[in-house]
């Protein structure tokens, strides 16, 4: 079985479309998130966070360090992420509803065209 592990990698694009959502540069995100310069730097250069700074960017951030982590349990296990982002979509008060069901759309179908599965 192998051990899970940090995307670290994948954390940070999440990161960075939190930071562009925003408009934000990444010193402020480090003032914001209370998270130094130099980690957010080592961040994207591949390192993984230690445990204070992790959770001090996704309190920021809003995004769950579940789904960062790659578990031994869940190989081979279908994910629901469509389910996830609609939640996402469907809970953020900045969109219309047509603004939703366009997002929506379009996602499934760049998923469903870029899935592995099909």
């Amino acid at each position: 079985m192998s051990k899970p592990e940090f995307k670290a990698n994948e954390f940070y694009a999440a990161l960075e479309r939190v930071r562009l959502v925003r408009r934000l540069n990444w010193k402020q995100v480090a003032e914001q998130s209370g998270v130094s310069a130099s980690t957010l730097t080592r961040i994207a250069q591949g390192k993984r966070p230690d445990v204070d700074s992790l959770a001090a960017l996704v309190n920021w951030s809003g995004l769950s360090a579940d789904a960062f982590v790659a578990r031994a349990d869940q190989v081979g296990k279908r994910v629901q992420p469509l389910s996830d982002i609609a939640n996402v979509l469907y809970s953020d008060s900045t969109l219309s509803e047509d603004g939703r069901a366009t997002m929506m759309d379009l996602i499934t179908a760049a998923y469903l065209r870029l899935s592995k599965n099909n």
